[in-house]
């Protein structure tokens, strides 16, 4: 099993303190976690994508390019690379060049994003956000693998020989999907061939469930290998501390001001306690046996071979979190590592053939330190 590490790069209040920290600070601090996510053993870090308050992720690129080179192991993820509001060939740009910054070490997850204020500042309606994220897809990955691209689009201009550069160093990138509540992102993995990263935070496991079992039918449905298929899935919380008593004690300001917020905000509540929310919900809190366990029990019924967990520490103190990020990598991930298998793939870069540049250093920064 692999270990992601993702932001989406709020920005708020502390929800215990009430400290909100200036931009700068808040970024300096995403900076600093994708660091220690690395030295911990991390396999990859992850930086949202949203374009609203109280998100400061509108510009991933430019972010995990820093990212890049702060770091030279660690996979780089999107989540979610939000293509609905996205022009493809822009996205394409930014993407083929980051990736070729990183070394090949860049993974997409892609999807429609969602938010009323984004799809406002971008023009998108609830209507056709579904088409535009199917269409921007399938340019895409089309700019990706051929060197001209001809393409009758809908929502940009048409494409006649198109050639866009830089062309790229992975070939092709790996392109996860998003998945949520809906099923059309689902069947536009399964269509592709692609893996599905589910998000797994706000609800308890059945919808997702039932979600990743309408991927796999989908999948077969459309001639795939069923050795080839890989499922992620994402968690909404974490914290391990020594005993279960201590990771309740510790969590329960956090989880109280979340649901004050939620009250206030006139959000769905879906979580009443703290206990209900550690029992039922996909957070990760407890003693490590408790995670090992949950994970497991999700693993039954997801199939999923990548977790990710949030590297903010959300409302925890620093020292607070920073011992539950080590006691997950040093009590929790191994466990898991041991019993539960990687995905199908290399999780280094992607080549589709003999790759002329293998001498290349691991990240371009790396060459130049």
């Amino acid at each position: 099993m692999k270990f992601l590490a993702i932001t989406l790069i709020v920005h708020r209040p502390d929800p215990v303190t009430g400290v909100l920290k200036s931009t700068h600070d808040r970024f300096r601090e995403v900076l600093d976690n994708a660091v220690l996510a690395e030295e911990l053993g991390f396999d990859g870090f992850g930086v949202g994508e949203r374009h609203e308050r109280p998100f400061l992720s509108s510009a991933p690129t430019v972010v995990l390019s820093h990212i890049a080179a702060l770091t030279r192991r660690i996979r780089l993820f999107t989540a979610v690379t939000t293509l609905s509001l996205l022009d493809p060939v822009r996205a394409y740009e930014d993407y083929a060049t980051l990736d070729h910054l990183s070394g090949g070490r860049l993974d997409l997850i892609i999807g429609k994003g969602n938010g009323t204020a984004q799809r406002d500042l971008f023009h998108v309606t609830p209507e056709d956000q579904w088409e535009r994220n199917a269409e921007s897809y399938e340019v895409f990955r089309r700019l990706w693998r051929q060197d001209k691209v001809t393409a009758k689009t809908r929502f940009r201009p048409e494409l006649t020989d198109a050639e866009v550069w830089p062309r790229p160093y992975q070939q092709p990138v790996r392109v996860w999907h998003g998945s949520a509540t809906s099923e059309e992102s689902v069947d536009l993995a399964a269509r592709y061939g692609d893996p599905l990263f589910s998000a797994n935070v706000t609800h308890p496991i059945e919808p997702y469930a039932e979600l990743i079992r309408h991927y796999r039918e989908r999948w077969e449905h459309y001639g795939h290998d069923p050795a080839a298929l890989a499922v992620g899935a994402g968690s909404a919380g974490l914290y391990v501390a020594r005993t279960s008593q201590q990771a309740l004690k510790d969590y329960r300001p956090v989880f109280e001001s979340s649901l004050a917020f939620q009250r206030a905000n006139g959000l769905p509540v879906v979580f009443e306690t703290l206990e209900d929310f550690a029992e039922r919900s996909s957070a990760l809190i407890g003693s490590p046996q408790q995670v090992i366990e949950k994970v497991h029990r999700y693993h039954e019924r997801f199939g999923h071979t990548v977790q990710h967990v949030q590297a903010d520490a959300s409302g925890l103190t620093d020292a607070r979190h920073r011992a539950s990020l080590e006691r997950f990598q040093s009590e929790v991930a191994p466990a898991l590592r041991t019993a539960i298998p990687d995905p199908p793939f290399s999780w280094g870069p992607v080549f589709a053939g003999p790759q002329a540049n293998a001498g290349e250093p691991a990240s371009l920064s790396a060459a130049v330190r």
